[in-house]
């Protein structure tokens, strides 16, 4: 694991730390001590995880089992179309085609690349998994005793800055917390609109499809499109009009979430410019992988807020022209 990755890591950390640390601050308003209250906060988490995975887990993996009966009329279907192009073909002159033995001695090259990139997609998600542990690890560590790490970062600004670096992160903190909690509400309506309209128009695998939605819609910009793709091509094996209503139907739930869901909830939030949040994305992915491409807008965030704070309000707001 690269340093890239560890520091990716560590931002994430921080990001699920303050979100935890949202609920205990509301329990210590009845819970006086921290530790009983981060205590009771893990307990529901883990309470709710559990209800989830006790709901969603089984219709969803059934659901899967279906997509993965769909996938033979797939090939059904790509079958007919070649046995179609064959039958065009018949009356061809097919004496200049390679034989099969030269056909497999020029697909042996690709055969070779597809097992070494299958090999480093398997080595990439061991390392998926150890960077989730190594996130939930420092998430407790910095949820149990924040300060210390705090105050260890604001000695890294001169004395008589100090006092302004650690308002700097208090803002930060809230911003990264309002963050949270409208990215968790905007998942929860993309998932919710997005499977009651391909229950009503009887797409198969809605829920499969709702949760992927709102899963992916913590991607800004990628995201959404990806969600899209699958159910589109799932409604197709039905019927082209289905297709197309899908698409419909996920432009126009993306059109409220940014129009107006995403105004409304996210109100106390850092404003982004679209160009400037793609922009990070690609940047933060190419720098962080896959861990920064999901705390892109989380990243860009903290890092919009500092250059404000920083360079704005500290040095230009207050540059004066000397006197001559």
């Amino acid at each position: 694991m690269g340093n890239a990755a560890i520091a990716a890591a560590f931002f994430t950390a921080v990001v699920l730390a303050i979100a935890i640390n949202q609920l205990v601050k509301q329990l210590q308003r009845w819970v006086k001590r921290r530790a009983v209250a981060i205590f009771l906060s893990l307990a529901i988490l883990f309470v709710l995880l559990i209800i989830f995975l006790w709901l969603i887990v089984p219709a969803f993996v059934e659901q899967i089992q279906q997509l993965l009966e769909l996938l033979p009329q797939v090939f059904v279907q790509i079958q007919a179309g070649i046995q179609w192009l064959q039958a065009r073909l018949a009356e061809q002159d097919f004496r200049n085609l390679p034989d099969l033995s030269t056909i497999i001695q020029q697909l042996q090259p690709y055969v070779t690349q597809l097992l070494a990139q299958t090999f480093d997609f398997f080595s990439a998600s061991v390392n998926v998994i150890l960077q989730l542990v190594l996130v939930l690890v420092l998430s407790l560590m910095l949820l149990i005793n924040p300060q210390p790490y705090r105050n260890l970062f604001i000695r890294l600004f001169p004395s008589f800055y100090r006092q302004r670096a650690n308002e700097i992160i208090s803002h930060c903190e809230v911003a990264l917390g309002n963050w949270t909690i409208g990215i968790l509400m905007q998942m929860g309506f993309v998932a919710l609109m997005s499977g009651i309209s391909l229950w009503i128009l009887q797409v198969p695998l809605a829920l499969a499809h709702a949760i992927l939605a709102g899963l992916l819609d913590l991607i800004p910009n990628i995201g959404p499109t990806l969600s899209a793709v699958f159910p589109i091509a799932i409604a197709l094996l039905d019927s082209p009009w289905k297709a197309v209503a899908v698409l419909i139907v996920y432009i126009v739930i993306q059109n409220l979430e940014s129009y107006w869901l995403t105004p409304a909830i996210m109100a106390k939030q850092v404003s982004l410019l679209p160009a400037i949040t793609l922009t990070a994305q690609i940047i933060f992915a190419s720098f962080f992988g896959v861990l920064g491409l999901l705390m892109a807008l989380p990243l860009t965030v903290v890092a919009k807020i500092w250059l404000e704070e920083v360079l704005f309000k500290d040095v230009l707001d207050k540059w004066r022209h000397a006197p001559s």
